[in-house]
C-alpha cells in the first residue's frame, strides 16, 4: 500500500538519519553525568496523516518546539541549550559563570541564577575575570587628548600626526624640533607699530638688585620663586651675594634675629640690670687667667668669622647654618597605647586599649621669648591663638568662653642658641646646632628646662626638625633638679603659618 503523503515520509527519513547520526556522535563523546539522551516515541502507521506530537518534560520546566516550527523541518538540536553534542558540566567559577551568562540569553533565568550563585560561591571576583577574558581594555580604541588645545600658543608645534603607539623621541631630539619656537611678544597696542619692549629687560642691574633685595627681605621663599620667570632671574638668584649677605645679617629672618645669650627672664620680662653686671664682673675679675672666660663675640662677628666654614658662600650659611624660624611654629605629635579597664557590670573576655594622642606646640619670638603649649587640641584648631594678646588674655582662666580657651595653659618661656661656650672642646661651627627653652611650670615654686637639637628632614629642607636632648623640672626653693622620661615623646617639627606673616 502506497502512502498517501510522500512529502511526510520523505521527512521521516531525513529526521531519523540525523537522530542516528547523533547519536553515533554522543556515543564517541563523554557522557555527562547528569540526563540521559532524548528519547521520541515511536510514529505509527496509522497516524500518517498527522505530524508527530512533542512531549512536555513538566518536571524540569523545558518546552520543546514543534517540528513545523522550525525552519527546514529540523528538530531543535540539544534540549539543554547546546549546539550538538553535549557537553560536560562547568568546573571552575569563570565556566559557571559563562555558563550562566549563556543561559540568560537564551531565557533559561532560573538555570542562569543557580549558576550564577555558584559561580561566586566559588569566587567572588569571577565578574571581573569575566570582563578581562570577554572585554579586554585593550578591544576598546583609547580616546585621544586634544592634539591642539584651545590655550596653546600658535607657535606651538602641533603634535596631531604624532602616533599614539610609537616610540618616545629623544632629549637631542627634542631638543633640535624645539630650537626654533619663539615666544610670541605681547601685541602692540596700536596695530601696525612695534611692540613695547619688557619694561623689566631695561631696567639696570643695580636697580634689579635693590629690587630683589626688598623681595628678599620681606619674604625669602618669594625671592627664590622668582627663579622661575627666566634665566637671567634665576642666575641673579643664585649667584648674587649682595642678596644673601643682607638676608644672612639681617634680623628678619637671618643671624641678626638669633640669640646665643639669655634676652629675657623666664617669664618674659627684660633681664636686670645687676645680673648683667654681675655677669660681667664674673667675666673681668676671676681668680685666675686660666679661669677666666672668653669674652663672647657679637652676632656680627661671629657670622663673618663663620662665612669661611660654608665654602665662602652667604646662600650655603643661609641654607646650612642652624637657625630658627618666626614664620611657623613647631609641632610635636605624641602617640602611644595604654591598657584600660573593663567594664564592672559586663562580663567580658577581653581589655580594652587605649589610644592616647596629645600635642606639644613651641612658637619662637624674636625678642628672645616662647610660648610653650601642651595640649590635646589638633593643630588647626590650636595654631592661629599661639599669640602673646591670647595668652595675657587667657591667663588665669579668663575668657574661656571664647575659642581661644586652650592658651589657657600656654606657658611662657624664653630661648637662645647654644654658642661656644657651652660646648669649648668643639670648634666655632659644631659649636652651633642646640636649642635651650626654660618655661615656667605648673606652679610658680617650678621651671621647666628643654634642650633640643636643629635638625634637617630631608635633603631639601633645613632646620626644620628639632629633637629632644633633655626635659627637665627645676625646684626653685630647693635648687633640686628632676629629670623627665621622654619615652613617649617624638622630635618637633615646623610648620608654616600664614596669619604669622614673616614672624613677630
Amino acid at each position: 500500500m502506497e502512502d498517501p503523503n510522500p512529502e511526510l515520509e520523505r521527512f521521516r527519513q531525513q529526521w531519523r538519519e540525523e537522530v542516528s547520526a547523533k547519536a553515533q556522535a554522543g556515543s564517541k563523546a563523554p557522557k555527562a553525568p547528569t540526563r540521559g539522551p532524548l528519547k521520541f516515541p515511536p510514529v505509527s502507521q496509522s497516524s500518517a496523516g498527522k505530524a508527530p506530537k512533542p512531549l512536555n518534560d513538566d518536571d524540569d520546566h523545558e518546552t520543546f518546539q514543534s517540528i513545523a516550527a522550525l525552519p527546514g523541518g529540523r528538530v531543535e538540536d540539544d534540549v539543554h541549550g547546546g549546539d550538538g553534542p553535549l557537553r560536560k558540566e562547568p568546573q571552575s567559577a569563570l565556566e559557571h559563570y559563562e555558563a550562566a551568562v549563556e543561559r540568560e540569553n537564551q531565557g533559561s533565568l532560573g538555570d542562569s541564577l543557580n549558576l550564577y550563585r555558584k559561580a561566586f560561591r566559588m569566587d567572588h571576583a569571577v565578574d571581573k575575570k569575566y570582563k578581562n577574558k570577554h572585554f579586554p581594555p585593550s578591544s576598546f580604541p583609547s580616546k585621544p587628548t586634544n592634539p591642539n588645545p584651545s590655550n596653546a600658543s600658535a607657535t606651538v608645534p602641533n603634535p596631531a600626526h604624532h602616533s599614539l603607539h610609537g616610540p618616545p623621541q629623544t632629549l637631542k631630539e627634542l631638543t633640535a624640533r624645539c630650537a626654533g619656537v619663539s615666544i610670541q611678544p605681547a601685541p602692540p597696542l596700536i596695530e601696525g607699530m612695534a611692540a613695547p619692549p619688557c619694561p623689566v629687560s631695561s631696567l639696570p642691574r643695580e636697580i634689579l638688585v635693590q629690587v630683589f633685595e626688598e623681595v628678599a627681605v620681606s619674604d625669602v621663599a618669594s625671592f627664590v620663586r622668582l627663579a622661575q620667570v627666566c634665566k637671567h632671574f634665576a642666575f641673579m638668584v643664585l649667584t648674587e651675594e649682595q642678596i644673601w649677605k643682607r638676608v644672612c645679617i639681617g634680623p628678619e629672618s637671618g643671624f641678626g634675629g638669633m640669640h646665643f645669650e639669655w634676652q629675657r627672664e623666664v617669664l618674659g620680662g627684660p633681664l636686670d640690670d645687676e645680673i648683667l653686671e654681675l655677669q660681667d664682673l664674673a667675666i673681668v675679675e676671676s681668680e685666675t687667667p686660666k679661669e677666666a672666660s672668653p669674652i663672647p663675640l657679637t652676632k656680627e662677628e661671629t657670622t663673618e668669622l663663620l662665612y669661611s666654614a660654608y665654602a665662602s658662600s652667604w646662600l650655603q650659611m643661609y641654607r646650612l647654618r642652624p637657625r630658627i624660624c618666626f614664620n611657623g611654629c613647631y609641632i610635636s605629635t605624641v602617640n602611644y597605647m595604654r591598657p584600660g579597664q573593663g567594664s564592672a557590670t559586663q562580663v567580658t573576655w577581653h581589655s580594652p586599649i587605649h589610644i592616647v594622642t596629645y600635642y606639644r606646640y613651641l612658637r619662637f619670638f624674636r625678642d628672645g621669648t616662647v610660648i610653650s603649649l601642651l595640649t590635646t587640641d589638633e593643630p588647626a584648631d590650636v595654631v592661629r591663638y599661639l599669640t602673646k594678646e591670647l595668652q595675657e588674655a587667657h591667663r588665669g582662666g579668663g575668657s574661656s568662653h571664647l575659642p581661644s580657651a586652650v592658651m589657657q595653659n600656654a606657658l611662657r618661656g624664653r630661648w637662645r642658641l647654644s654658642n661656644v661656650t657651652d660646648n669649648p672642646e668643639a670648634n666655632m661651627k659644631d659649636a652651633e646646632g642646640d636649642v635651650y627653652v626654660e618655661t615656667e611650670g605648673a606652679s610658680k615654686k617650678y621651671f621647666y628646662r628643654m634642650q633640643l637639637s636643629l635638625r634637617s628632614t630631608g635633603k631639601a629642607a633645613r632646620n626644620r626638625k628639632l629633637t629632644w636632648q633633655g626635659f627637665w623640672s627645676h625646684n626653685i626653693l630647693t635648687d633640686d633638679t628632676a629629670e623627665f622620661t621622654l619615652r613617649n615623646d617624638k622630635a618637633f617639627f615646623f610648620s608654616r603659618v600664614k596669619s604669622y606673616g614673616a614672624g613677630a
